[in-house]
């Protein structure tokens, strides 16, 4: 029996049939931006040739269901650079395929075009509707750049738009917030993700702390009105970060909350199969000599691999499933987390299936998840 079980799983990771695409070139950089990311925009043509060597070294032919390109900005590539890069695949008749676009650079002719080339799912970088913050965080948008690019994809027949927006930005208060939230909803948009603002090191404002940035109580208060304004409006809060409109959620990242398989493709990228988690050099430079050379390898214990399906589990609205757990690591989920459990039983509710966090246990999901951690 263990012996089917072991190989159930290892036909299950095999079969990778997702992909992720970095493409790191940015015309500034936002001032919270901590990613890999690169304003030599002169390498980008050296840079997609060296891509298409790499997907074509280790694509193994398999139909994705979902493939992905952010950044960096991605729309700083042309249109027939996408369909270069996406004709290399094959794909599932239901395949989502996403680009991230920054709304500064959109024209009804290019998204145009990003349909025909197959990209049938659009992610805005928004962050915020005020055009005061906006310059303050160093976003080359305004608020009608995004409006106009919602309005250009809808008209090209785009149905499936997703918004990303930030708060406990410097200077927002938690009404402006909510003017925010108001307007992606009027957009009549299918998908907003919602974040943070985190100041990791390697970013601008990690070297220049900005001034008046809500504190940690109105951060927490602007997240929960955000579950509510955003409920209200028809959106499901299917992960920590993200709500859509019924059937809407991205495929491509449940399938990363999931804890299952995907290619990362270019610098910085990335990737998880056959139970080895690896990712690219972040140098942009060297990944043009060689792409496979500054490639770093993990595979994970079978502790490690339960460790992620709880930590990425518990990041689902919907939460962890402990029969599938304790099925695929012989464990006694309750009696092993038993002490977790007791400990956040304000925050971790039962489900028929197992546990998930409620909202005020997603406010603190880092130090919860933490404790799952040997």
């Amino acid at each position: 029996m263990v012996g089917n079980k072991y190989n159930f799983c290892i036909n299950i990771i095999y079969m990778t049939k997702n992909a992720y695409i970095h493409i790191p070139f940015c015309k500034s950089r936002c001032k919270y931006c901590s990613f890999v990311s690169d304003t030599r925009t002169e390498l980008k043509s050296k840079y997609i040739e060296t891509l298409i060597k790499e997907i074509q070294l280790k694509y193994k032919s398999e139909k994705l269901e979902t493939l992905y390109f952010g950044g960096g900005t991605p729309s700083l590539l042309t249109s027939t650079e996408f369909d270069r890069i996406i004709k290399l695949f094959n794909f599932e008749p239901y395949a989502e395929i996403t680009a991230e676009l920054n709304p500064e650079t959109i024209s009804a002719e290019y998204l145009e075009n990003l349909k025909d080339a197959g990209i049938n799912r659009l992610s805005f970088g928004c962050q915020t509707f005020n055009n005061n913050i906006l310059k303050k965080i160093g976003r080359r948008h305004n608020c009608t750049d995004v409006k106009n690019s919602i309005k250009f994809a809808k008209e090209c027949g785009f149905k499936n738009i997703s918004l990303d927006l930030i708060y406990g930005l410097p200077n927002q208060t938690l009404d402006e917030f909510k003017k925010d939230l108001l307007q992606a909803v009027d957009l009549d948009i299918e998908h907003i993700s919602l974040y943070g603002l985190k100041i990791d090191e390697g970013c601008y404002f990690y070297k220049n702390p900005p001034l008046n940035i809500p504190d940690n109580d109105t951060q927490a208060d602007m997240y929960l009105i955000a579950i509510k304004i955003l409920e209200n409006f028809g959106f499901f809060h299917y992960e920590i970060s993200n709500f859509s409109k019924t059937n809407m959620e991205s495929r491509h990242n449940l399938n990363y909350w999931n804890n299952n398989t995907y290619y990362g493709f270019g610098a910085g990228a990335h990737g998880y199969e056959n139970g080895i988690r690896y990712n690219n050099t972040e140098n942009i430079s060297e990944y043009i000599k060689n792409p496979n050379s500054q490639t770093h390898f993990h595979k994970l214990s079978k502790q490690e691999q339960l460790e992620e399906e709880i930590f990425l589990g518990f990041r689902k609205s919907e939460g962890i499933n402990i029969l599938t757990i304790e099925k695929n690591f012989d464990i006694n989920f309750d009696k092993k987390y038993n002490y977790i459990l007791k400990k956040y039983s304000d925050y971790i509710e039962k489900t028929k299936l197992g546990y998930r966090l409620n909202n005020n246990g997603f406010l603190i999901s880092n130090n919860i998840l933490s404790e799952f951690l040997e």
